[in-house]
């Protein structure tokens, strides 16, 4: 079940070199916390909740950024926890899901769908 949600307002997070290459950082907007994620193997960014459901932690914006068969992903850096950076889906047996945002990039800046 993919929860993108629909995107009210393009909200200015952060500059591109605010977030590491083929990694995470957390921005806060509007109170939530949202972990934004360069994937710049693959030159595709992705932004999702911070929260890792398994655990109710604060931790996704420092996971571990990989593919499984071409799907991009994030692993919780405490439980390992894969989940679906487009999707959200968790990418094991587990019923647990993210919600992810709209993202995109207008020169130097990260702007975020809410």
């Amino acid at each position: 079940m993919e929860t993108v949600l629909e995107t009210k307002a393009w909200v200015r997070a952060c500059k591109v070199e605010d977030i590491p290459a083929n990694g995470g950082a957390c921005v806060m907007i509007d109170g939530e916390q949202i972990a934004i994620f360069n994937f710049e193997r693959r030159g595709e960014w992705y932004a999702t909740q911070n929260l890792c459901p398994h655990k109710q932690q604060m931790v996704l914006s420092r996971g571990m950024i990989g593919a499984t068969k071409d799907e991009p992903k994030v692993a919780c850096p405490f439980h390992k926890k894969n989940f679906s950076l487009k999707t959200g889906a968790c990418m094991g047996e587990e019923d647990y899901q993210l919600k992810t945002y709209e993202i995109k990039v207008e020169g130097s800046d990260v702007f975020v769908g809410l």
